[in-house]
């Protein structure tokens, strides 16, 4: 199991002291959002929040789902996972860790190191860069496709 915060309820807390902060309505909608995206093991897309909010409620949109991730992101609730071409993943997880993907399923998994945590940035990036986050991300072949291609 993922290690978040220190538990999902002060995540809902922080959750709700966020959208206070910047003067957000706190919805059913939105509440529903986060806690499917707080409570899912896999980094999942607006599409796969979307099928499932939708049994919850059936009027809400592909684009007010999409809409809520992005700006749960932009308030620092949610972080968008680096991908390869694919679509937009989401992780709750705020804790400074890194990504496995897997080249064949897709399926992202987070790991934490701390020697990659104390990774330089080079100094011709400082230089042109503002650098606000590290993370790694390790790209191959998860054990699951690996079995699957011995069976």
């Amino acid at each position: 199991m993922k290690e978040y915060r220190s538990t999902k309820e002060d995540s809902l807390e922080e959750f709700v002291k966020k959208c206070k902060e910047c003067g957000l309505k706190i919805t059913p909608q939105r509440i529903s959002i986060y806690k499917e995206v707080l409570n899912s093991e896999n980094h999942p897309s607006a599409e796969i929040i979307y099928r499932r909010i939708k049994r919850i409620h059936p009027g809400i949109s592909f684009d007010t789902v999409n809409r809520t991730l992005l700006t749960l992101s932009e308030m620092g609730l949610l972080e968008i996972v680096e991908g390869s071409g694919d679509v937009r993943r989401f992780d709750p997880n705020n804790k400074n860790h890194h990504h496995f993907r897997c080249k064949k399923c897709g399926k992202i998994v987070d790991f934490y190191n701390e020697s990659y945590d104390k990774l330089e940035v080079p100094d011709y990036l400082k230089k042109k860069f503002i650098i606000n986050k590290v993370r790694v991300l390790l790209e191959g072949i998860c054990d699951n496709c690996i079995n699957k291609t011995q069976d």
